[in-house]
């Protein structure tokens, strides 16, 4: 094995972000050899400093933990220009990117949703099966660890499950008794979130709440500490805090590497043979089209104009019901009970087409609740504490989780005015909130408040398009096989460039009604195993490098 010193080397596969996609498939090409050097713009937190269980850590969710990077303002985030969305896009910069952040619920996607447009005439179908992907999502789930149990009536027959599912806890136990009195369908949550111990070093959860703050037991599936150790392992050079600033490309147009900025603020170029987008689908249109060159002069591999285009969010209506008993609702994991697929695929008798989840969602600590989590802030005065006893414990949602399809009009572009701390320009979303989208979260609602109202709840409370909702990033690269009317193949692959992949969630088509990440994982791990098979070109001899 040779050595070279990390400015000379020529990466064979150059990854850039480290979170749920990037960090699969530089486990999945160090596997098979490839010299693989990840640029992530955000740190390592380590486990032991993720806020979880620390006192504060209420107050941290609100601050320098947001889930909003406007609010956040750390040093390695980047500002959004939302004025013209209804739906705050919410993303985590560090490695392992926002599964650091997320409650690691990860349902996959139901075969319908890889063919709308034959079944109802919306949208596009993809050039992919479910069946395509299957073996992908397996692995994904064995890499990550899933507890859930087999046997859903709503979804195809997959492989057992690494772990038991997580405890129904008492305040599932009482929601299940609702859909059950509806005869409604329900199944617990496949979760990455270990309900036994996992992987190295991984622990049982604990039950303790918030996990999505991080876990400091290392019980929740972030990729920090699922795929980053053995990719790293493997020999993968991933460098933090590095802001890119472009793809480079040489005078054919094919893509040659990135600049950036090291943690330093000094101008770098890392040299690739090839390219793998995995910046997340705000990011990642953002960086294409600020990597404008004379090959490619509407942005990196935007000839069909698309790149930005069709973002998808899925819109989350919330409905909490109050109970007159304590439920304990503030132990275990946040949005990791179970699920309702009832309403999940097109009802020719309703008013809209595709349809939605329900995820059934704990209520947070004391000062959620103090604050107004459920019905309002808790009212001060001599009965301040009654009412605060009356709610605390006693609130658990339905989330609604509504498929959001692709608009043209829904955009991320570069704001001329708002920049980053590097003077690079700011992403600016424009989103409108479809009438499909709207009418088929009214439908949530209504059978949502049937459901508490089964239950026992004694008072039920709607927010009918929750603003922090933006987690899910989608379809602003999409896939295709027409070049004119997407952005990459079926493959990942960009059509105008051939060393160049995206793998993170621009490249949806369509955004089903369920939590995407599994989706875009296996997705990921695809192309990885894409590039094994069909560019061996593209390995070279194993160099041997330090990450930073």
């Amino acid at each position: 094995m040779s050595q070279t010193s990390q400015e000379d080397q020529i990466a064979d596969v150059l990854i850039i972000g480290a979170g749920a996609s990037g960090a699969a498939v530089a486990w999945k090409l160090s596997e098979a050899g490839f010299n693989v050097v990840c640029l992530e713009q955000g740190r390592w937190v380590r486990p032991e400093n993720y806020v979880t269980g620390d006192a504060d850590w209420e107050l941290r969710a609100l601050t320098d933990w947001s889930f909003d990077p406007n609010v956040r303002q750390r040093p390695e985030d980047y500002p959004v220009n939302g004025a013209n969305t209804p739906i705050t896009p919410l993303m985590f910069n560090a490695v392992g990117g926002s599964t650091i952040h997320w409650t690691a619920h990860t349902p996959r996607f139901h075969p319908s949703d890889f063919r709308v447009k034959s079944l109802d005439d919306v949208a596009a179908d993809w050039p992919l099966t479910y069946f395509d992907l299957e073996p992908f999502y397996d692995l994904n789930d064995e890499m990550m660890g899933c507890s859930g149990i087999s046997g859903d009536p709503a979804n195809p027959t997959r492989s057992p499950r690494q772990m038991p599912p997580l405890g129904l806890g008492e305040d599932g136990k009482k929601l299940v008794a609702g859909f059950e009195k509806l005869g409604w369908h329900w199944w617990p949550s496949d979760s990455y979130v270990n309900s036994v111990p996992y992987g190295e070093g991984r622990g049982a959860c604990n039950y303790c709440g918030p996990n999505g703050l991080g876990c400091k037991v290392k019980a929740k599936g972030s990729t920090d500490v699922t795929y980053w150790p053995h990719a790293i392992e493997n020999g993968v050079a991933l460098r933090t805090r590095c802001r890119v600033t472009r793809v480079t490309v040489d005078e054919d147009g094919k893509a040659t590497g990135a600049d950036y900025l090291d943690r330093n603020g000094r101008l770098r170029h890392q040299a690739a043979k090839s390219v793998v987008l995995a910046a997340n689908g705000i990011g990642t249109p953002r960086l294409m089209l600020m990597s404008k060159s004379d090959a490619h002069p509407e942005g990196l591999a935007n000839s069909s104009g698309l790149v930005g285009k069709n973002l998808m969010f899925h819109p989350y209506a919330v409905v909490m019901g109050l109970f007159p008993e304590s439920l304990e609702s503030w132990k275990g994991p946040q949005g990791n009970i179970f699920m309702s697929q009832e309403f999940y695929e097109t009802d020719q008798s309703k008013d809209f087409v595709r349809g939605y989840s329900y995820q059934i969602v704990r209520s947070s600590g004391p000062a959620w609740h103090a604050r107004g989590g459920f019905d309002g802030p808790v009212p001060w005065g001599e009965n301040h504490h009654d009412a605060f006893a009356n709610r605390f414990g006693k609130a658990i949602g339905i989330a609604v989780i509504g498929e959001d399809l692709p608009e043209e009009h829904n955009t991320v572009s570069l704001d001329e005015q708002l920049v980053d701390g590097s003077d690079l320009p700011a992403p600016k979303i424009d989103y409108t909130l479809s009438t499909n989208s709207r009418r088929l979260l009214d439908d949530g609602i209504a059978n949502a408040q049937k459901v508490l109202k089964a239950a026992g709840a004694i008072d039920v409370s709607v927010n009918p398009l929750l603003k922090a909702g933006g987690w899910h990033l989608m379809g602003t690269a999409r896939m295709g096989t027409n070049p004119a009317e997407s952005v990459v193949n079926e493959w990942g692959q960009a059509h105008d460039i051939d060393n160049v992949f995206i793998v993170d969630g621009s490249v949806l088509i369509t955004g089903g009604a369920v939590n995407p990440t599994p989706t875009i994982q296996a997705l990921a791990l695809r192309t990885a195993d894409y590039i094994v098979r069909e560019r061996s070109e593209l390995k070279s001899e194993p160099t041997q490098v330090v990450s930073e």
